[in-house]
């Protein structure tokens, strides 16, 4: 009994002593993803920030005619988008106090908690419609309903392209290494995203910006993330006053409610992105992904399944990426026949990350294809740390 009883303690232990070592290891790997660190001064030392992509060779007549915009497109899909949200609304209306109105507000919720990311990252783009009033008409109204400042957030996402899964310079990595789970399993009803949004609004009011944002936002934009955060508290605030006087939860159901009830879909599509994916690399094949969706899901995401397409020629429209996808398909791993596959090689891939850092996805090219861009030792997707240059 005793050397039962001193082998367990023993064991007990070495779990206590290796839980407490992953803890620290965790912590500092995390660290390196915060843009004031010093991996964003690293990542400039050695070339990585705002660095020398690949890029498919399409040809220069034929990319002009992909990026060529036309509003048609983008005004039917925002035509049927706000028709069906109307429409949902209304049924929703028209039923409330019965439960008959949840199938609605739930179609609703997904409209504009959900997909309101994929017009805003279009219109975001400026690649949307041809003629800019509509399309800065749209990126303000989406801004405002996926919860999201459109000075800050165009300036962040402008980092995201030039510097995408760049340790100390990508604003927006949603699923870092190891994966916060908690924080992403709340998340998918914006229990940390919304919260946070209030915050950065009050912030905001108050004339200041965080740590990370002033890494990014320039000067001379500053008053408009200040204006547009003061705006956006006025009419949350009318939205709650209504409630109140009216002694009804209608009025948050239809407006900022659904980023809660509605999220489901904006997180559900945004992991097919990078999740999983190599880290300082300088090949977009080796972080994004291109996935299969159906026409339905095409409709709601506005193409954004063609991600690896984006990033590699962001200024293409979104109703031009199939188009575009046919012309580079040669040089991508096969695109992945559905999100079910997708997530077939995500969920194994995240989960291994907690315990292994240096783990990502690398698929194989096809026969032909250009190899993987890999300038340098640090761009073989482990992200391994960098030597932080010395102060001068």
């Amino acid at each position: 009994m005793e050397r039962s009883s001193s082998g367990s303690g023993l064991a007990g232990e070495v779990r206590e002593f290796d839980a407490g070592r992953w803890t620290v290891v965790n912590k500092e790997r995390l660290e390196r993803y915060s843009l004031t660190g010093p991996e964003n001064q690293a990542a400039v030392a050695v070339g990585l920030a705002s660095g020398d992509w690949f890029r498919s060779a399409v040809p220069r007549k034929r990319m002009k005619e992909l990026m060529r915009r036309s509003d048609y497109p983008a005004i039917r899909d925002t035509i049927i988008w706000l028709g069906l949200m109307g429409l949902f609304a209304g049924l929703g209306i028209a039923f409330w106090g019965s439960w008959r109105a949840v199938p609605f507000f739930l179609a609703y919720g997904l409209l504009y908690g959900s997909t309101s990311d994929s017009r805003w990252h279009e219109s975001g783009h400026g690649t949307a419609f041809k003629t800019r009033w509509i399309d800065q008409g749209l990126y303000q109204l989406a801004s405002f309903m996926i919860m999201r400042d459109p000075t800050t957030w165009r300036w962040s996402h402008t980092r995201h392209h030039t510097d995408t899964l760049i340790l100390g310079r990508d604003p927006e990595i949603a699923v870092m290494r190891p994966a916060r789970l908690a924080r992403l399993l709340v998340n998918v009803v914006g229990l940390v995203d919304v919260p946070m949004a209030f915050g950065l609004m009050f912030r905001h009011a108050a004339g200041r910006l965080t740590a990370d944002e002033a890494d990014y936002v320039p000067q001379t934009e500053r008053h408009k993330v200040y204006r547009t955060a003061r705006i956006d508290l006025a009419i949350y605030a009318v939205t709650i006053g209504l409630a109140i006087g009216f002694r009804t939860w209608l009025p948050v159901v239809l407006i900022g409610g659904p980023r809660l009830y509605g999220a489901l879909l904006l997180y559900f599509y945004s992991f097919t992105q990078h999740a999983g994916m190599g880290e300082n690399v300088l090949d977009y094949r080796l972080n994004t992904r291109t996935v299969k969706m159906c026409r339905i899901n095409r409709f709601l995401y506005w193409n954004m399944n063609y991600h690896v397409e984006h990033h590699m020629f962001p200024m293409v429209p979104y109703y031009r990426l199939p188009e575009l996808h046919e012309e580079v398909k040669g040089d991508l791993a096969p695109a992945y026949p559905s999100i079910w596959a997708a997530y077939k090689e995500i969920i194994p891939a995240v989960w291994r990350q907690l315990r292994d850092q240096e783990y990502y996805v690398r698929r194989e090219l096809p026969p032909g294809a250009p190899p993987y861009y890999q300038p340098a030792p640090i761009n073989d997707g482990r992200a391994l740390p960098l030597a932080v240059p010395a102060a001068a």
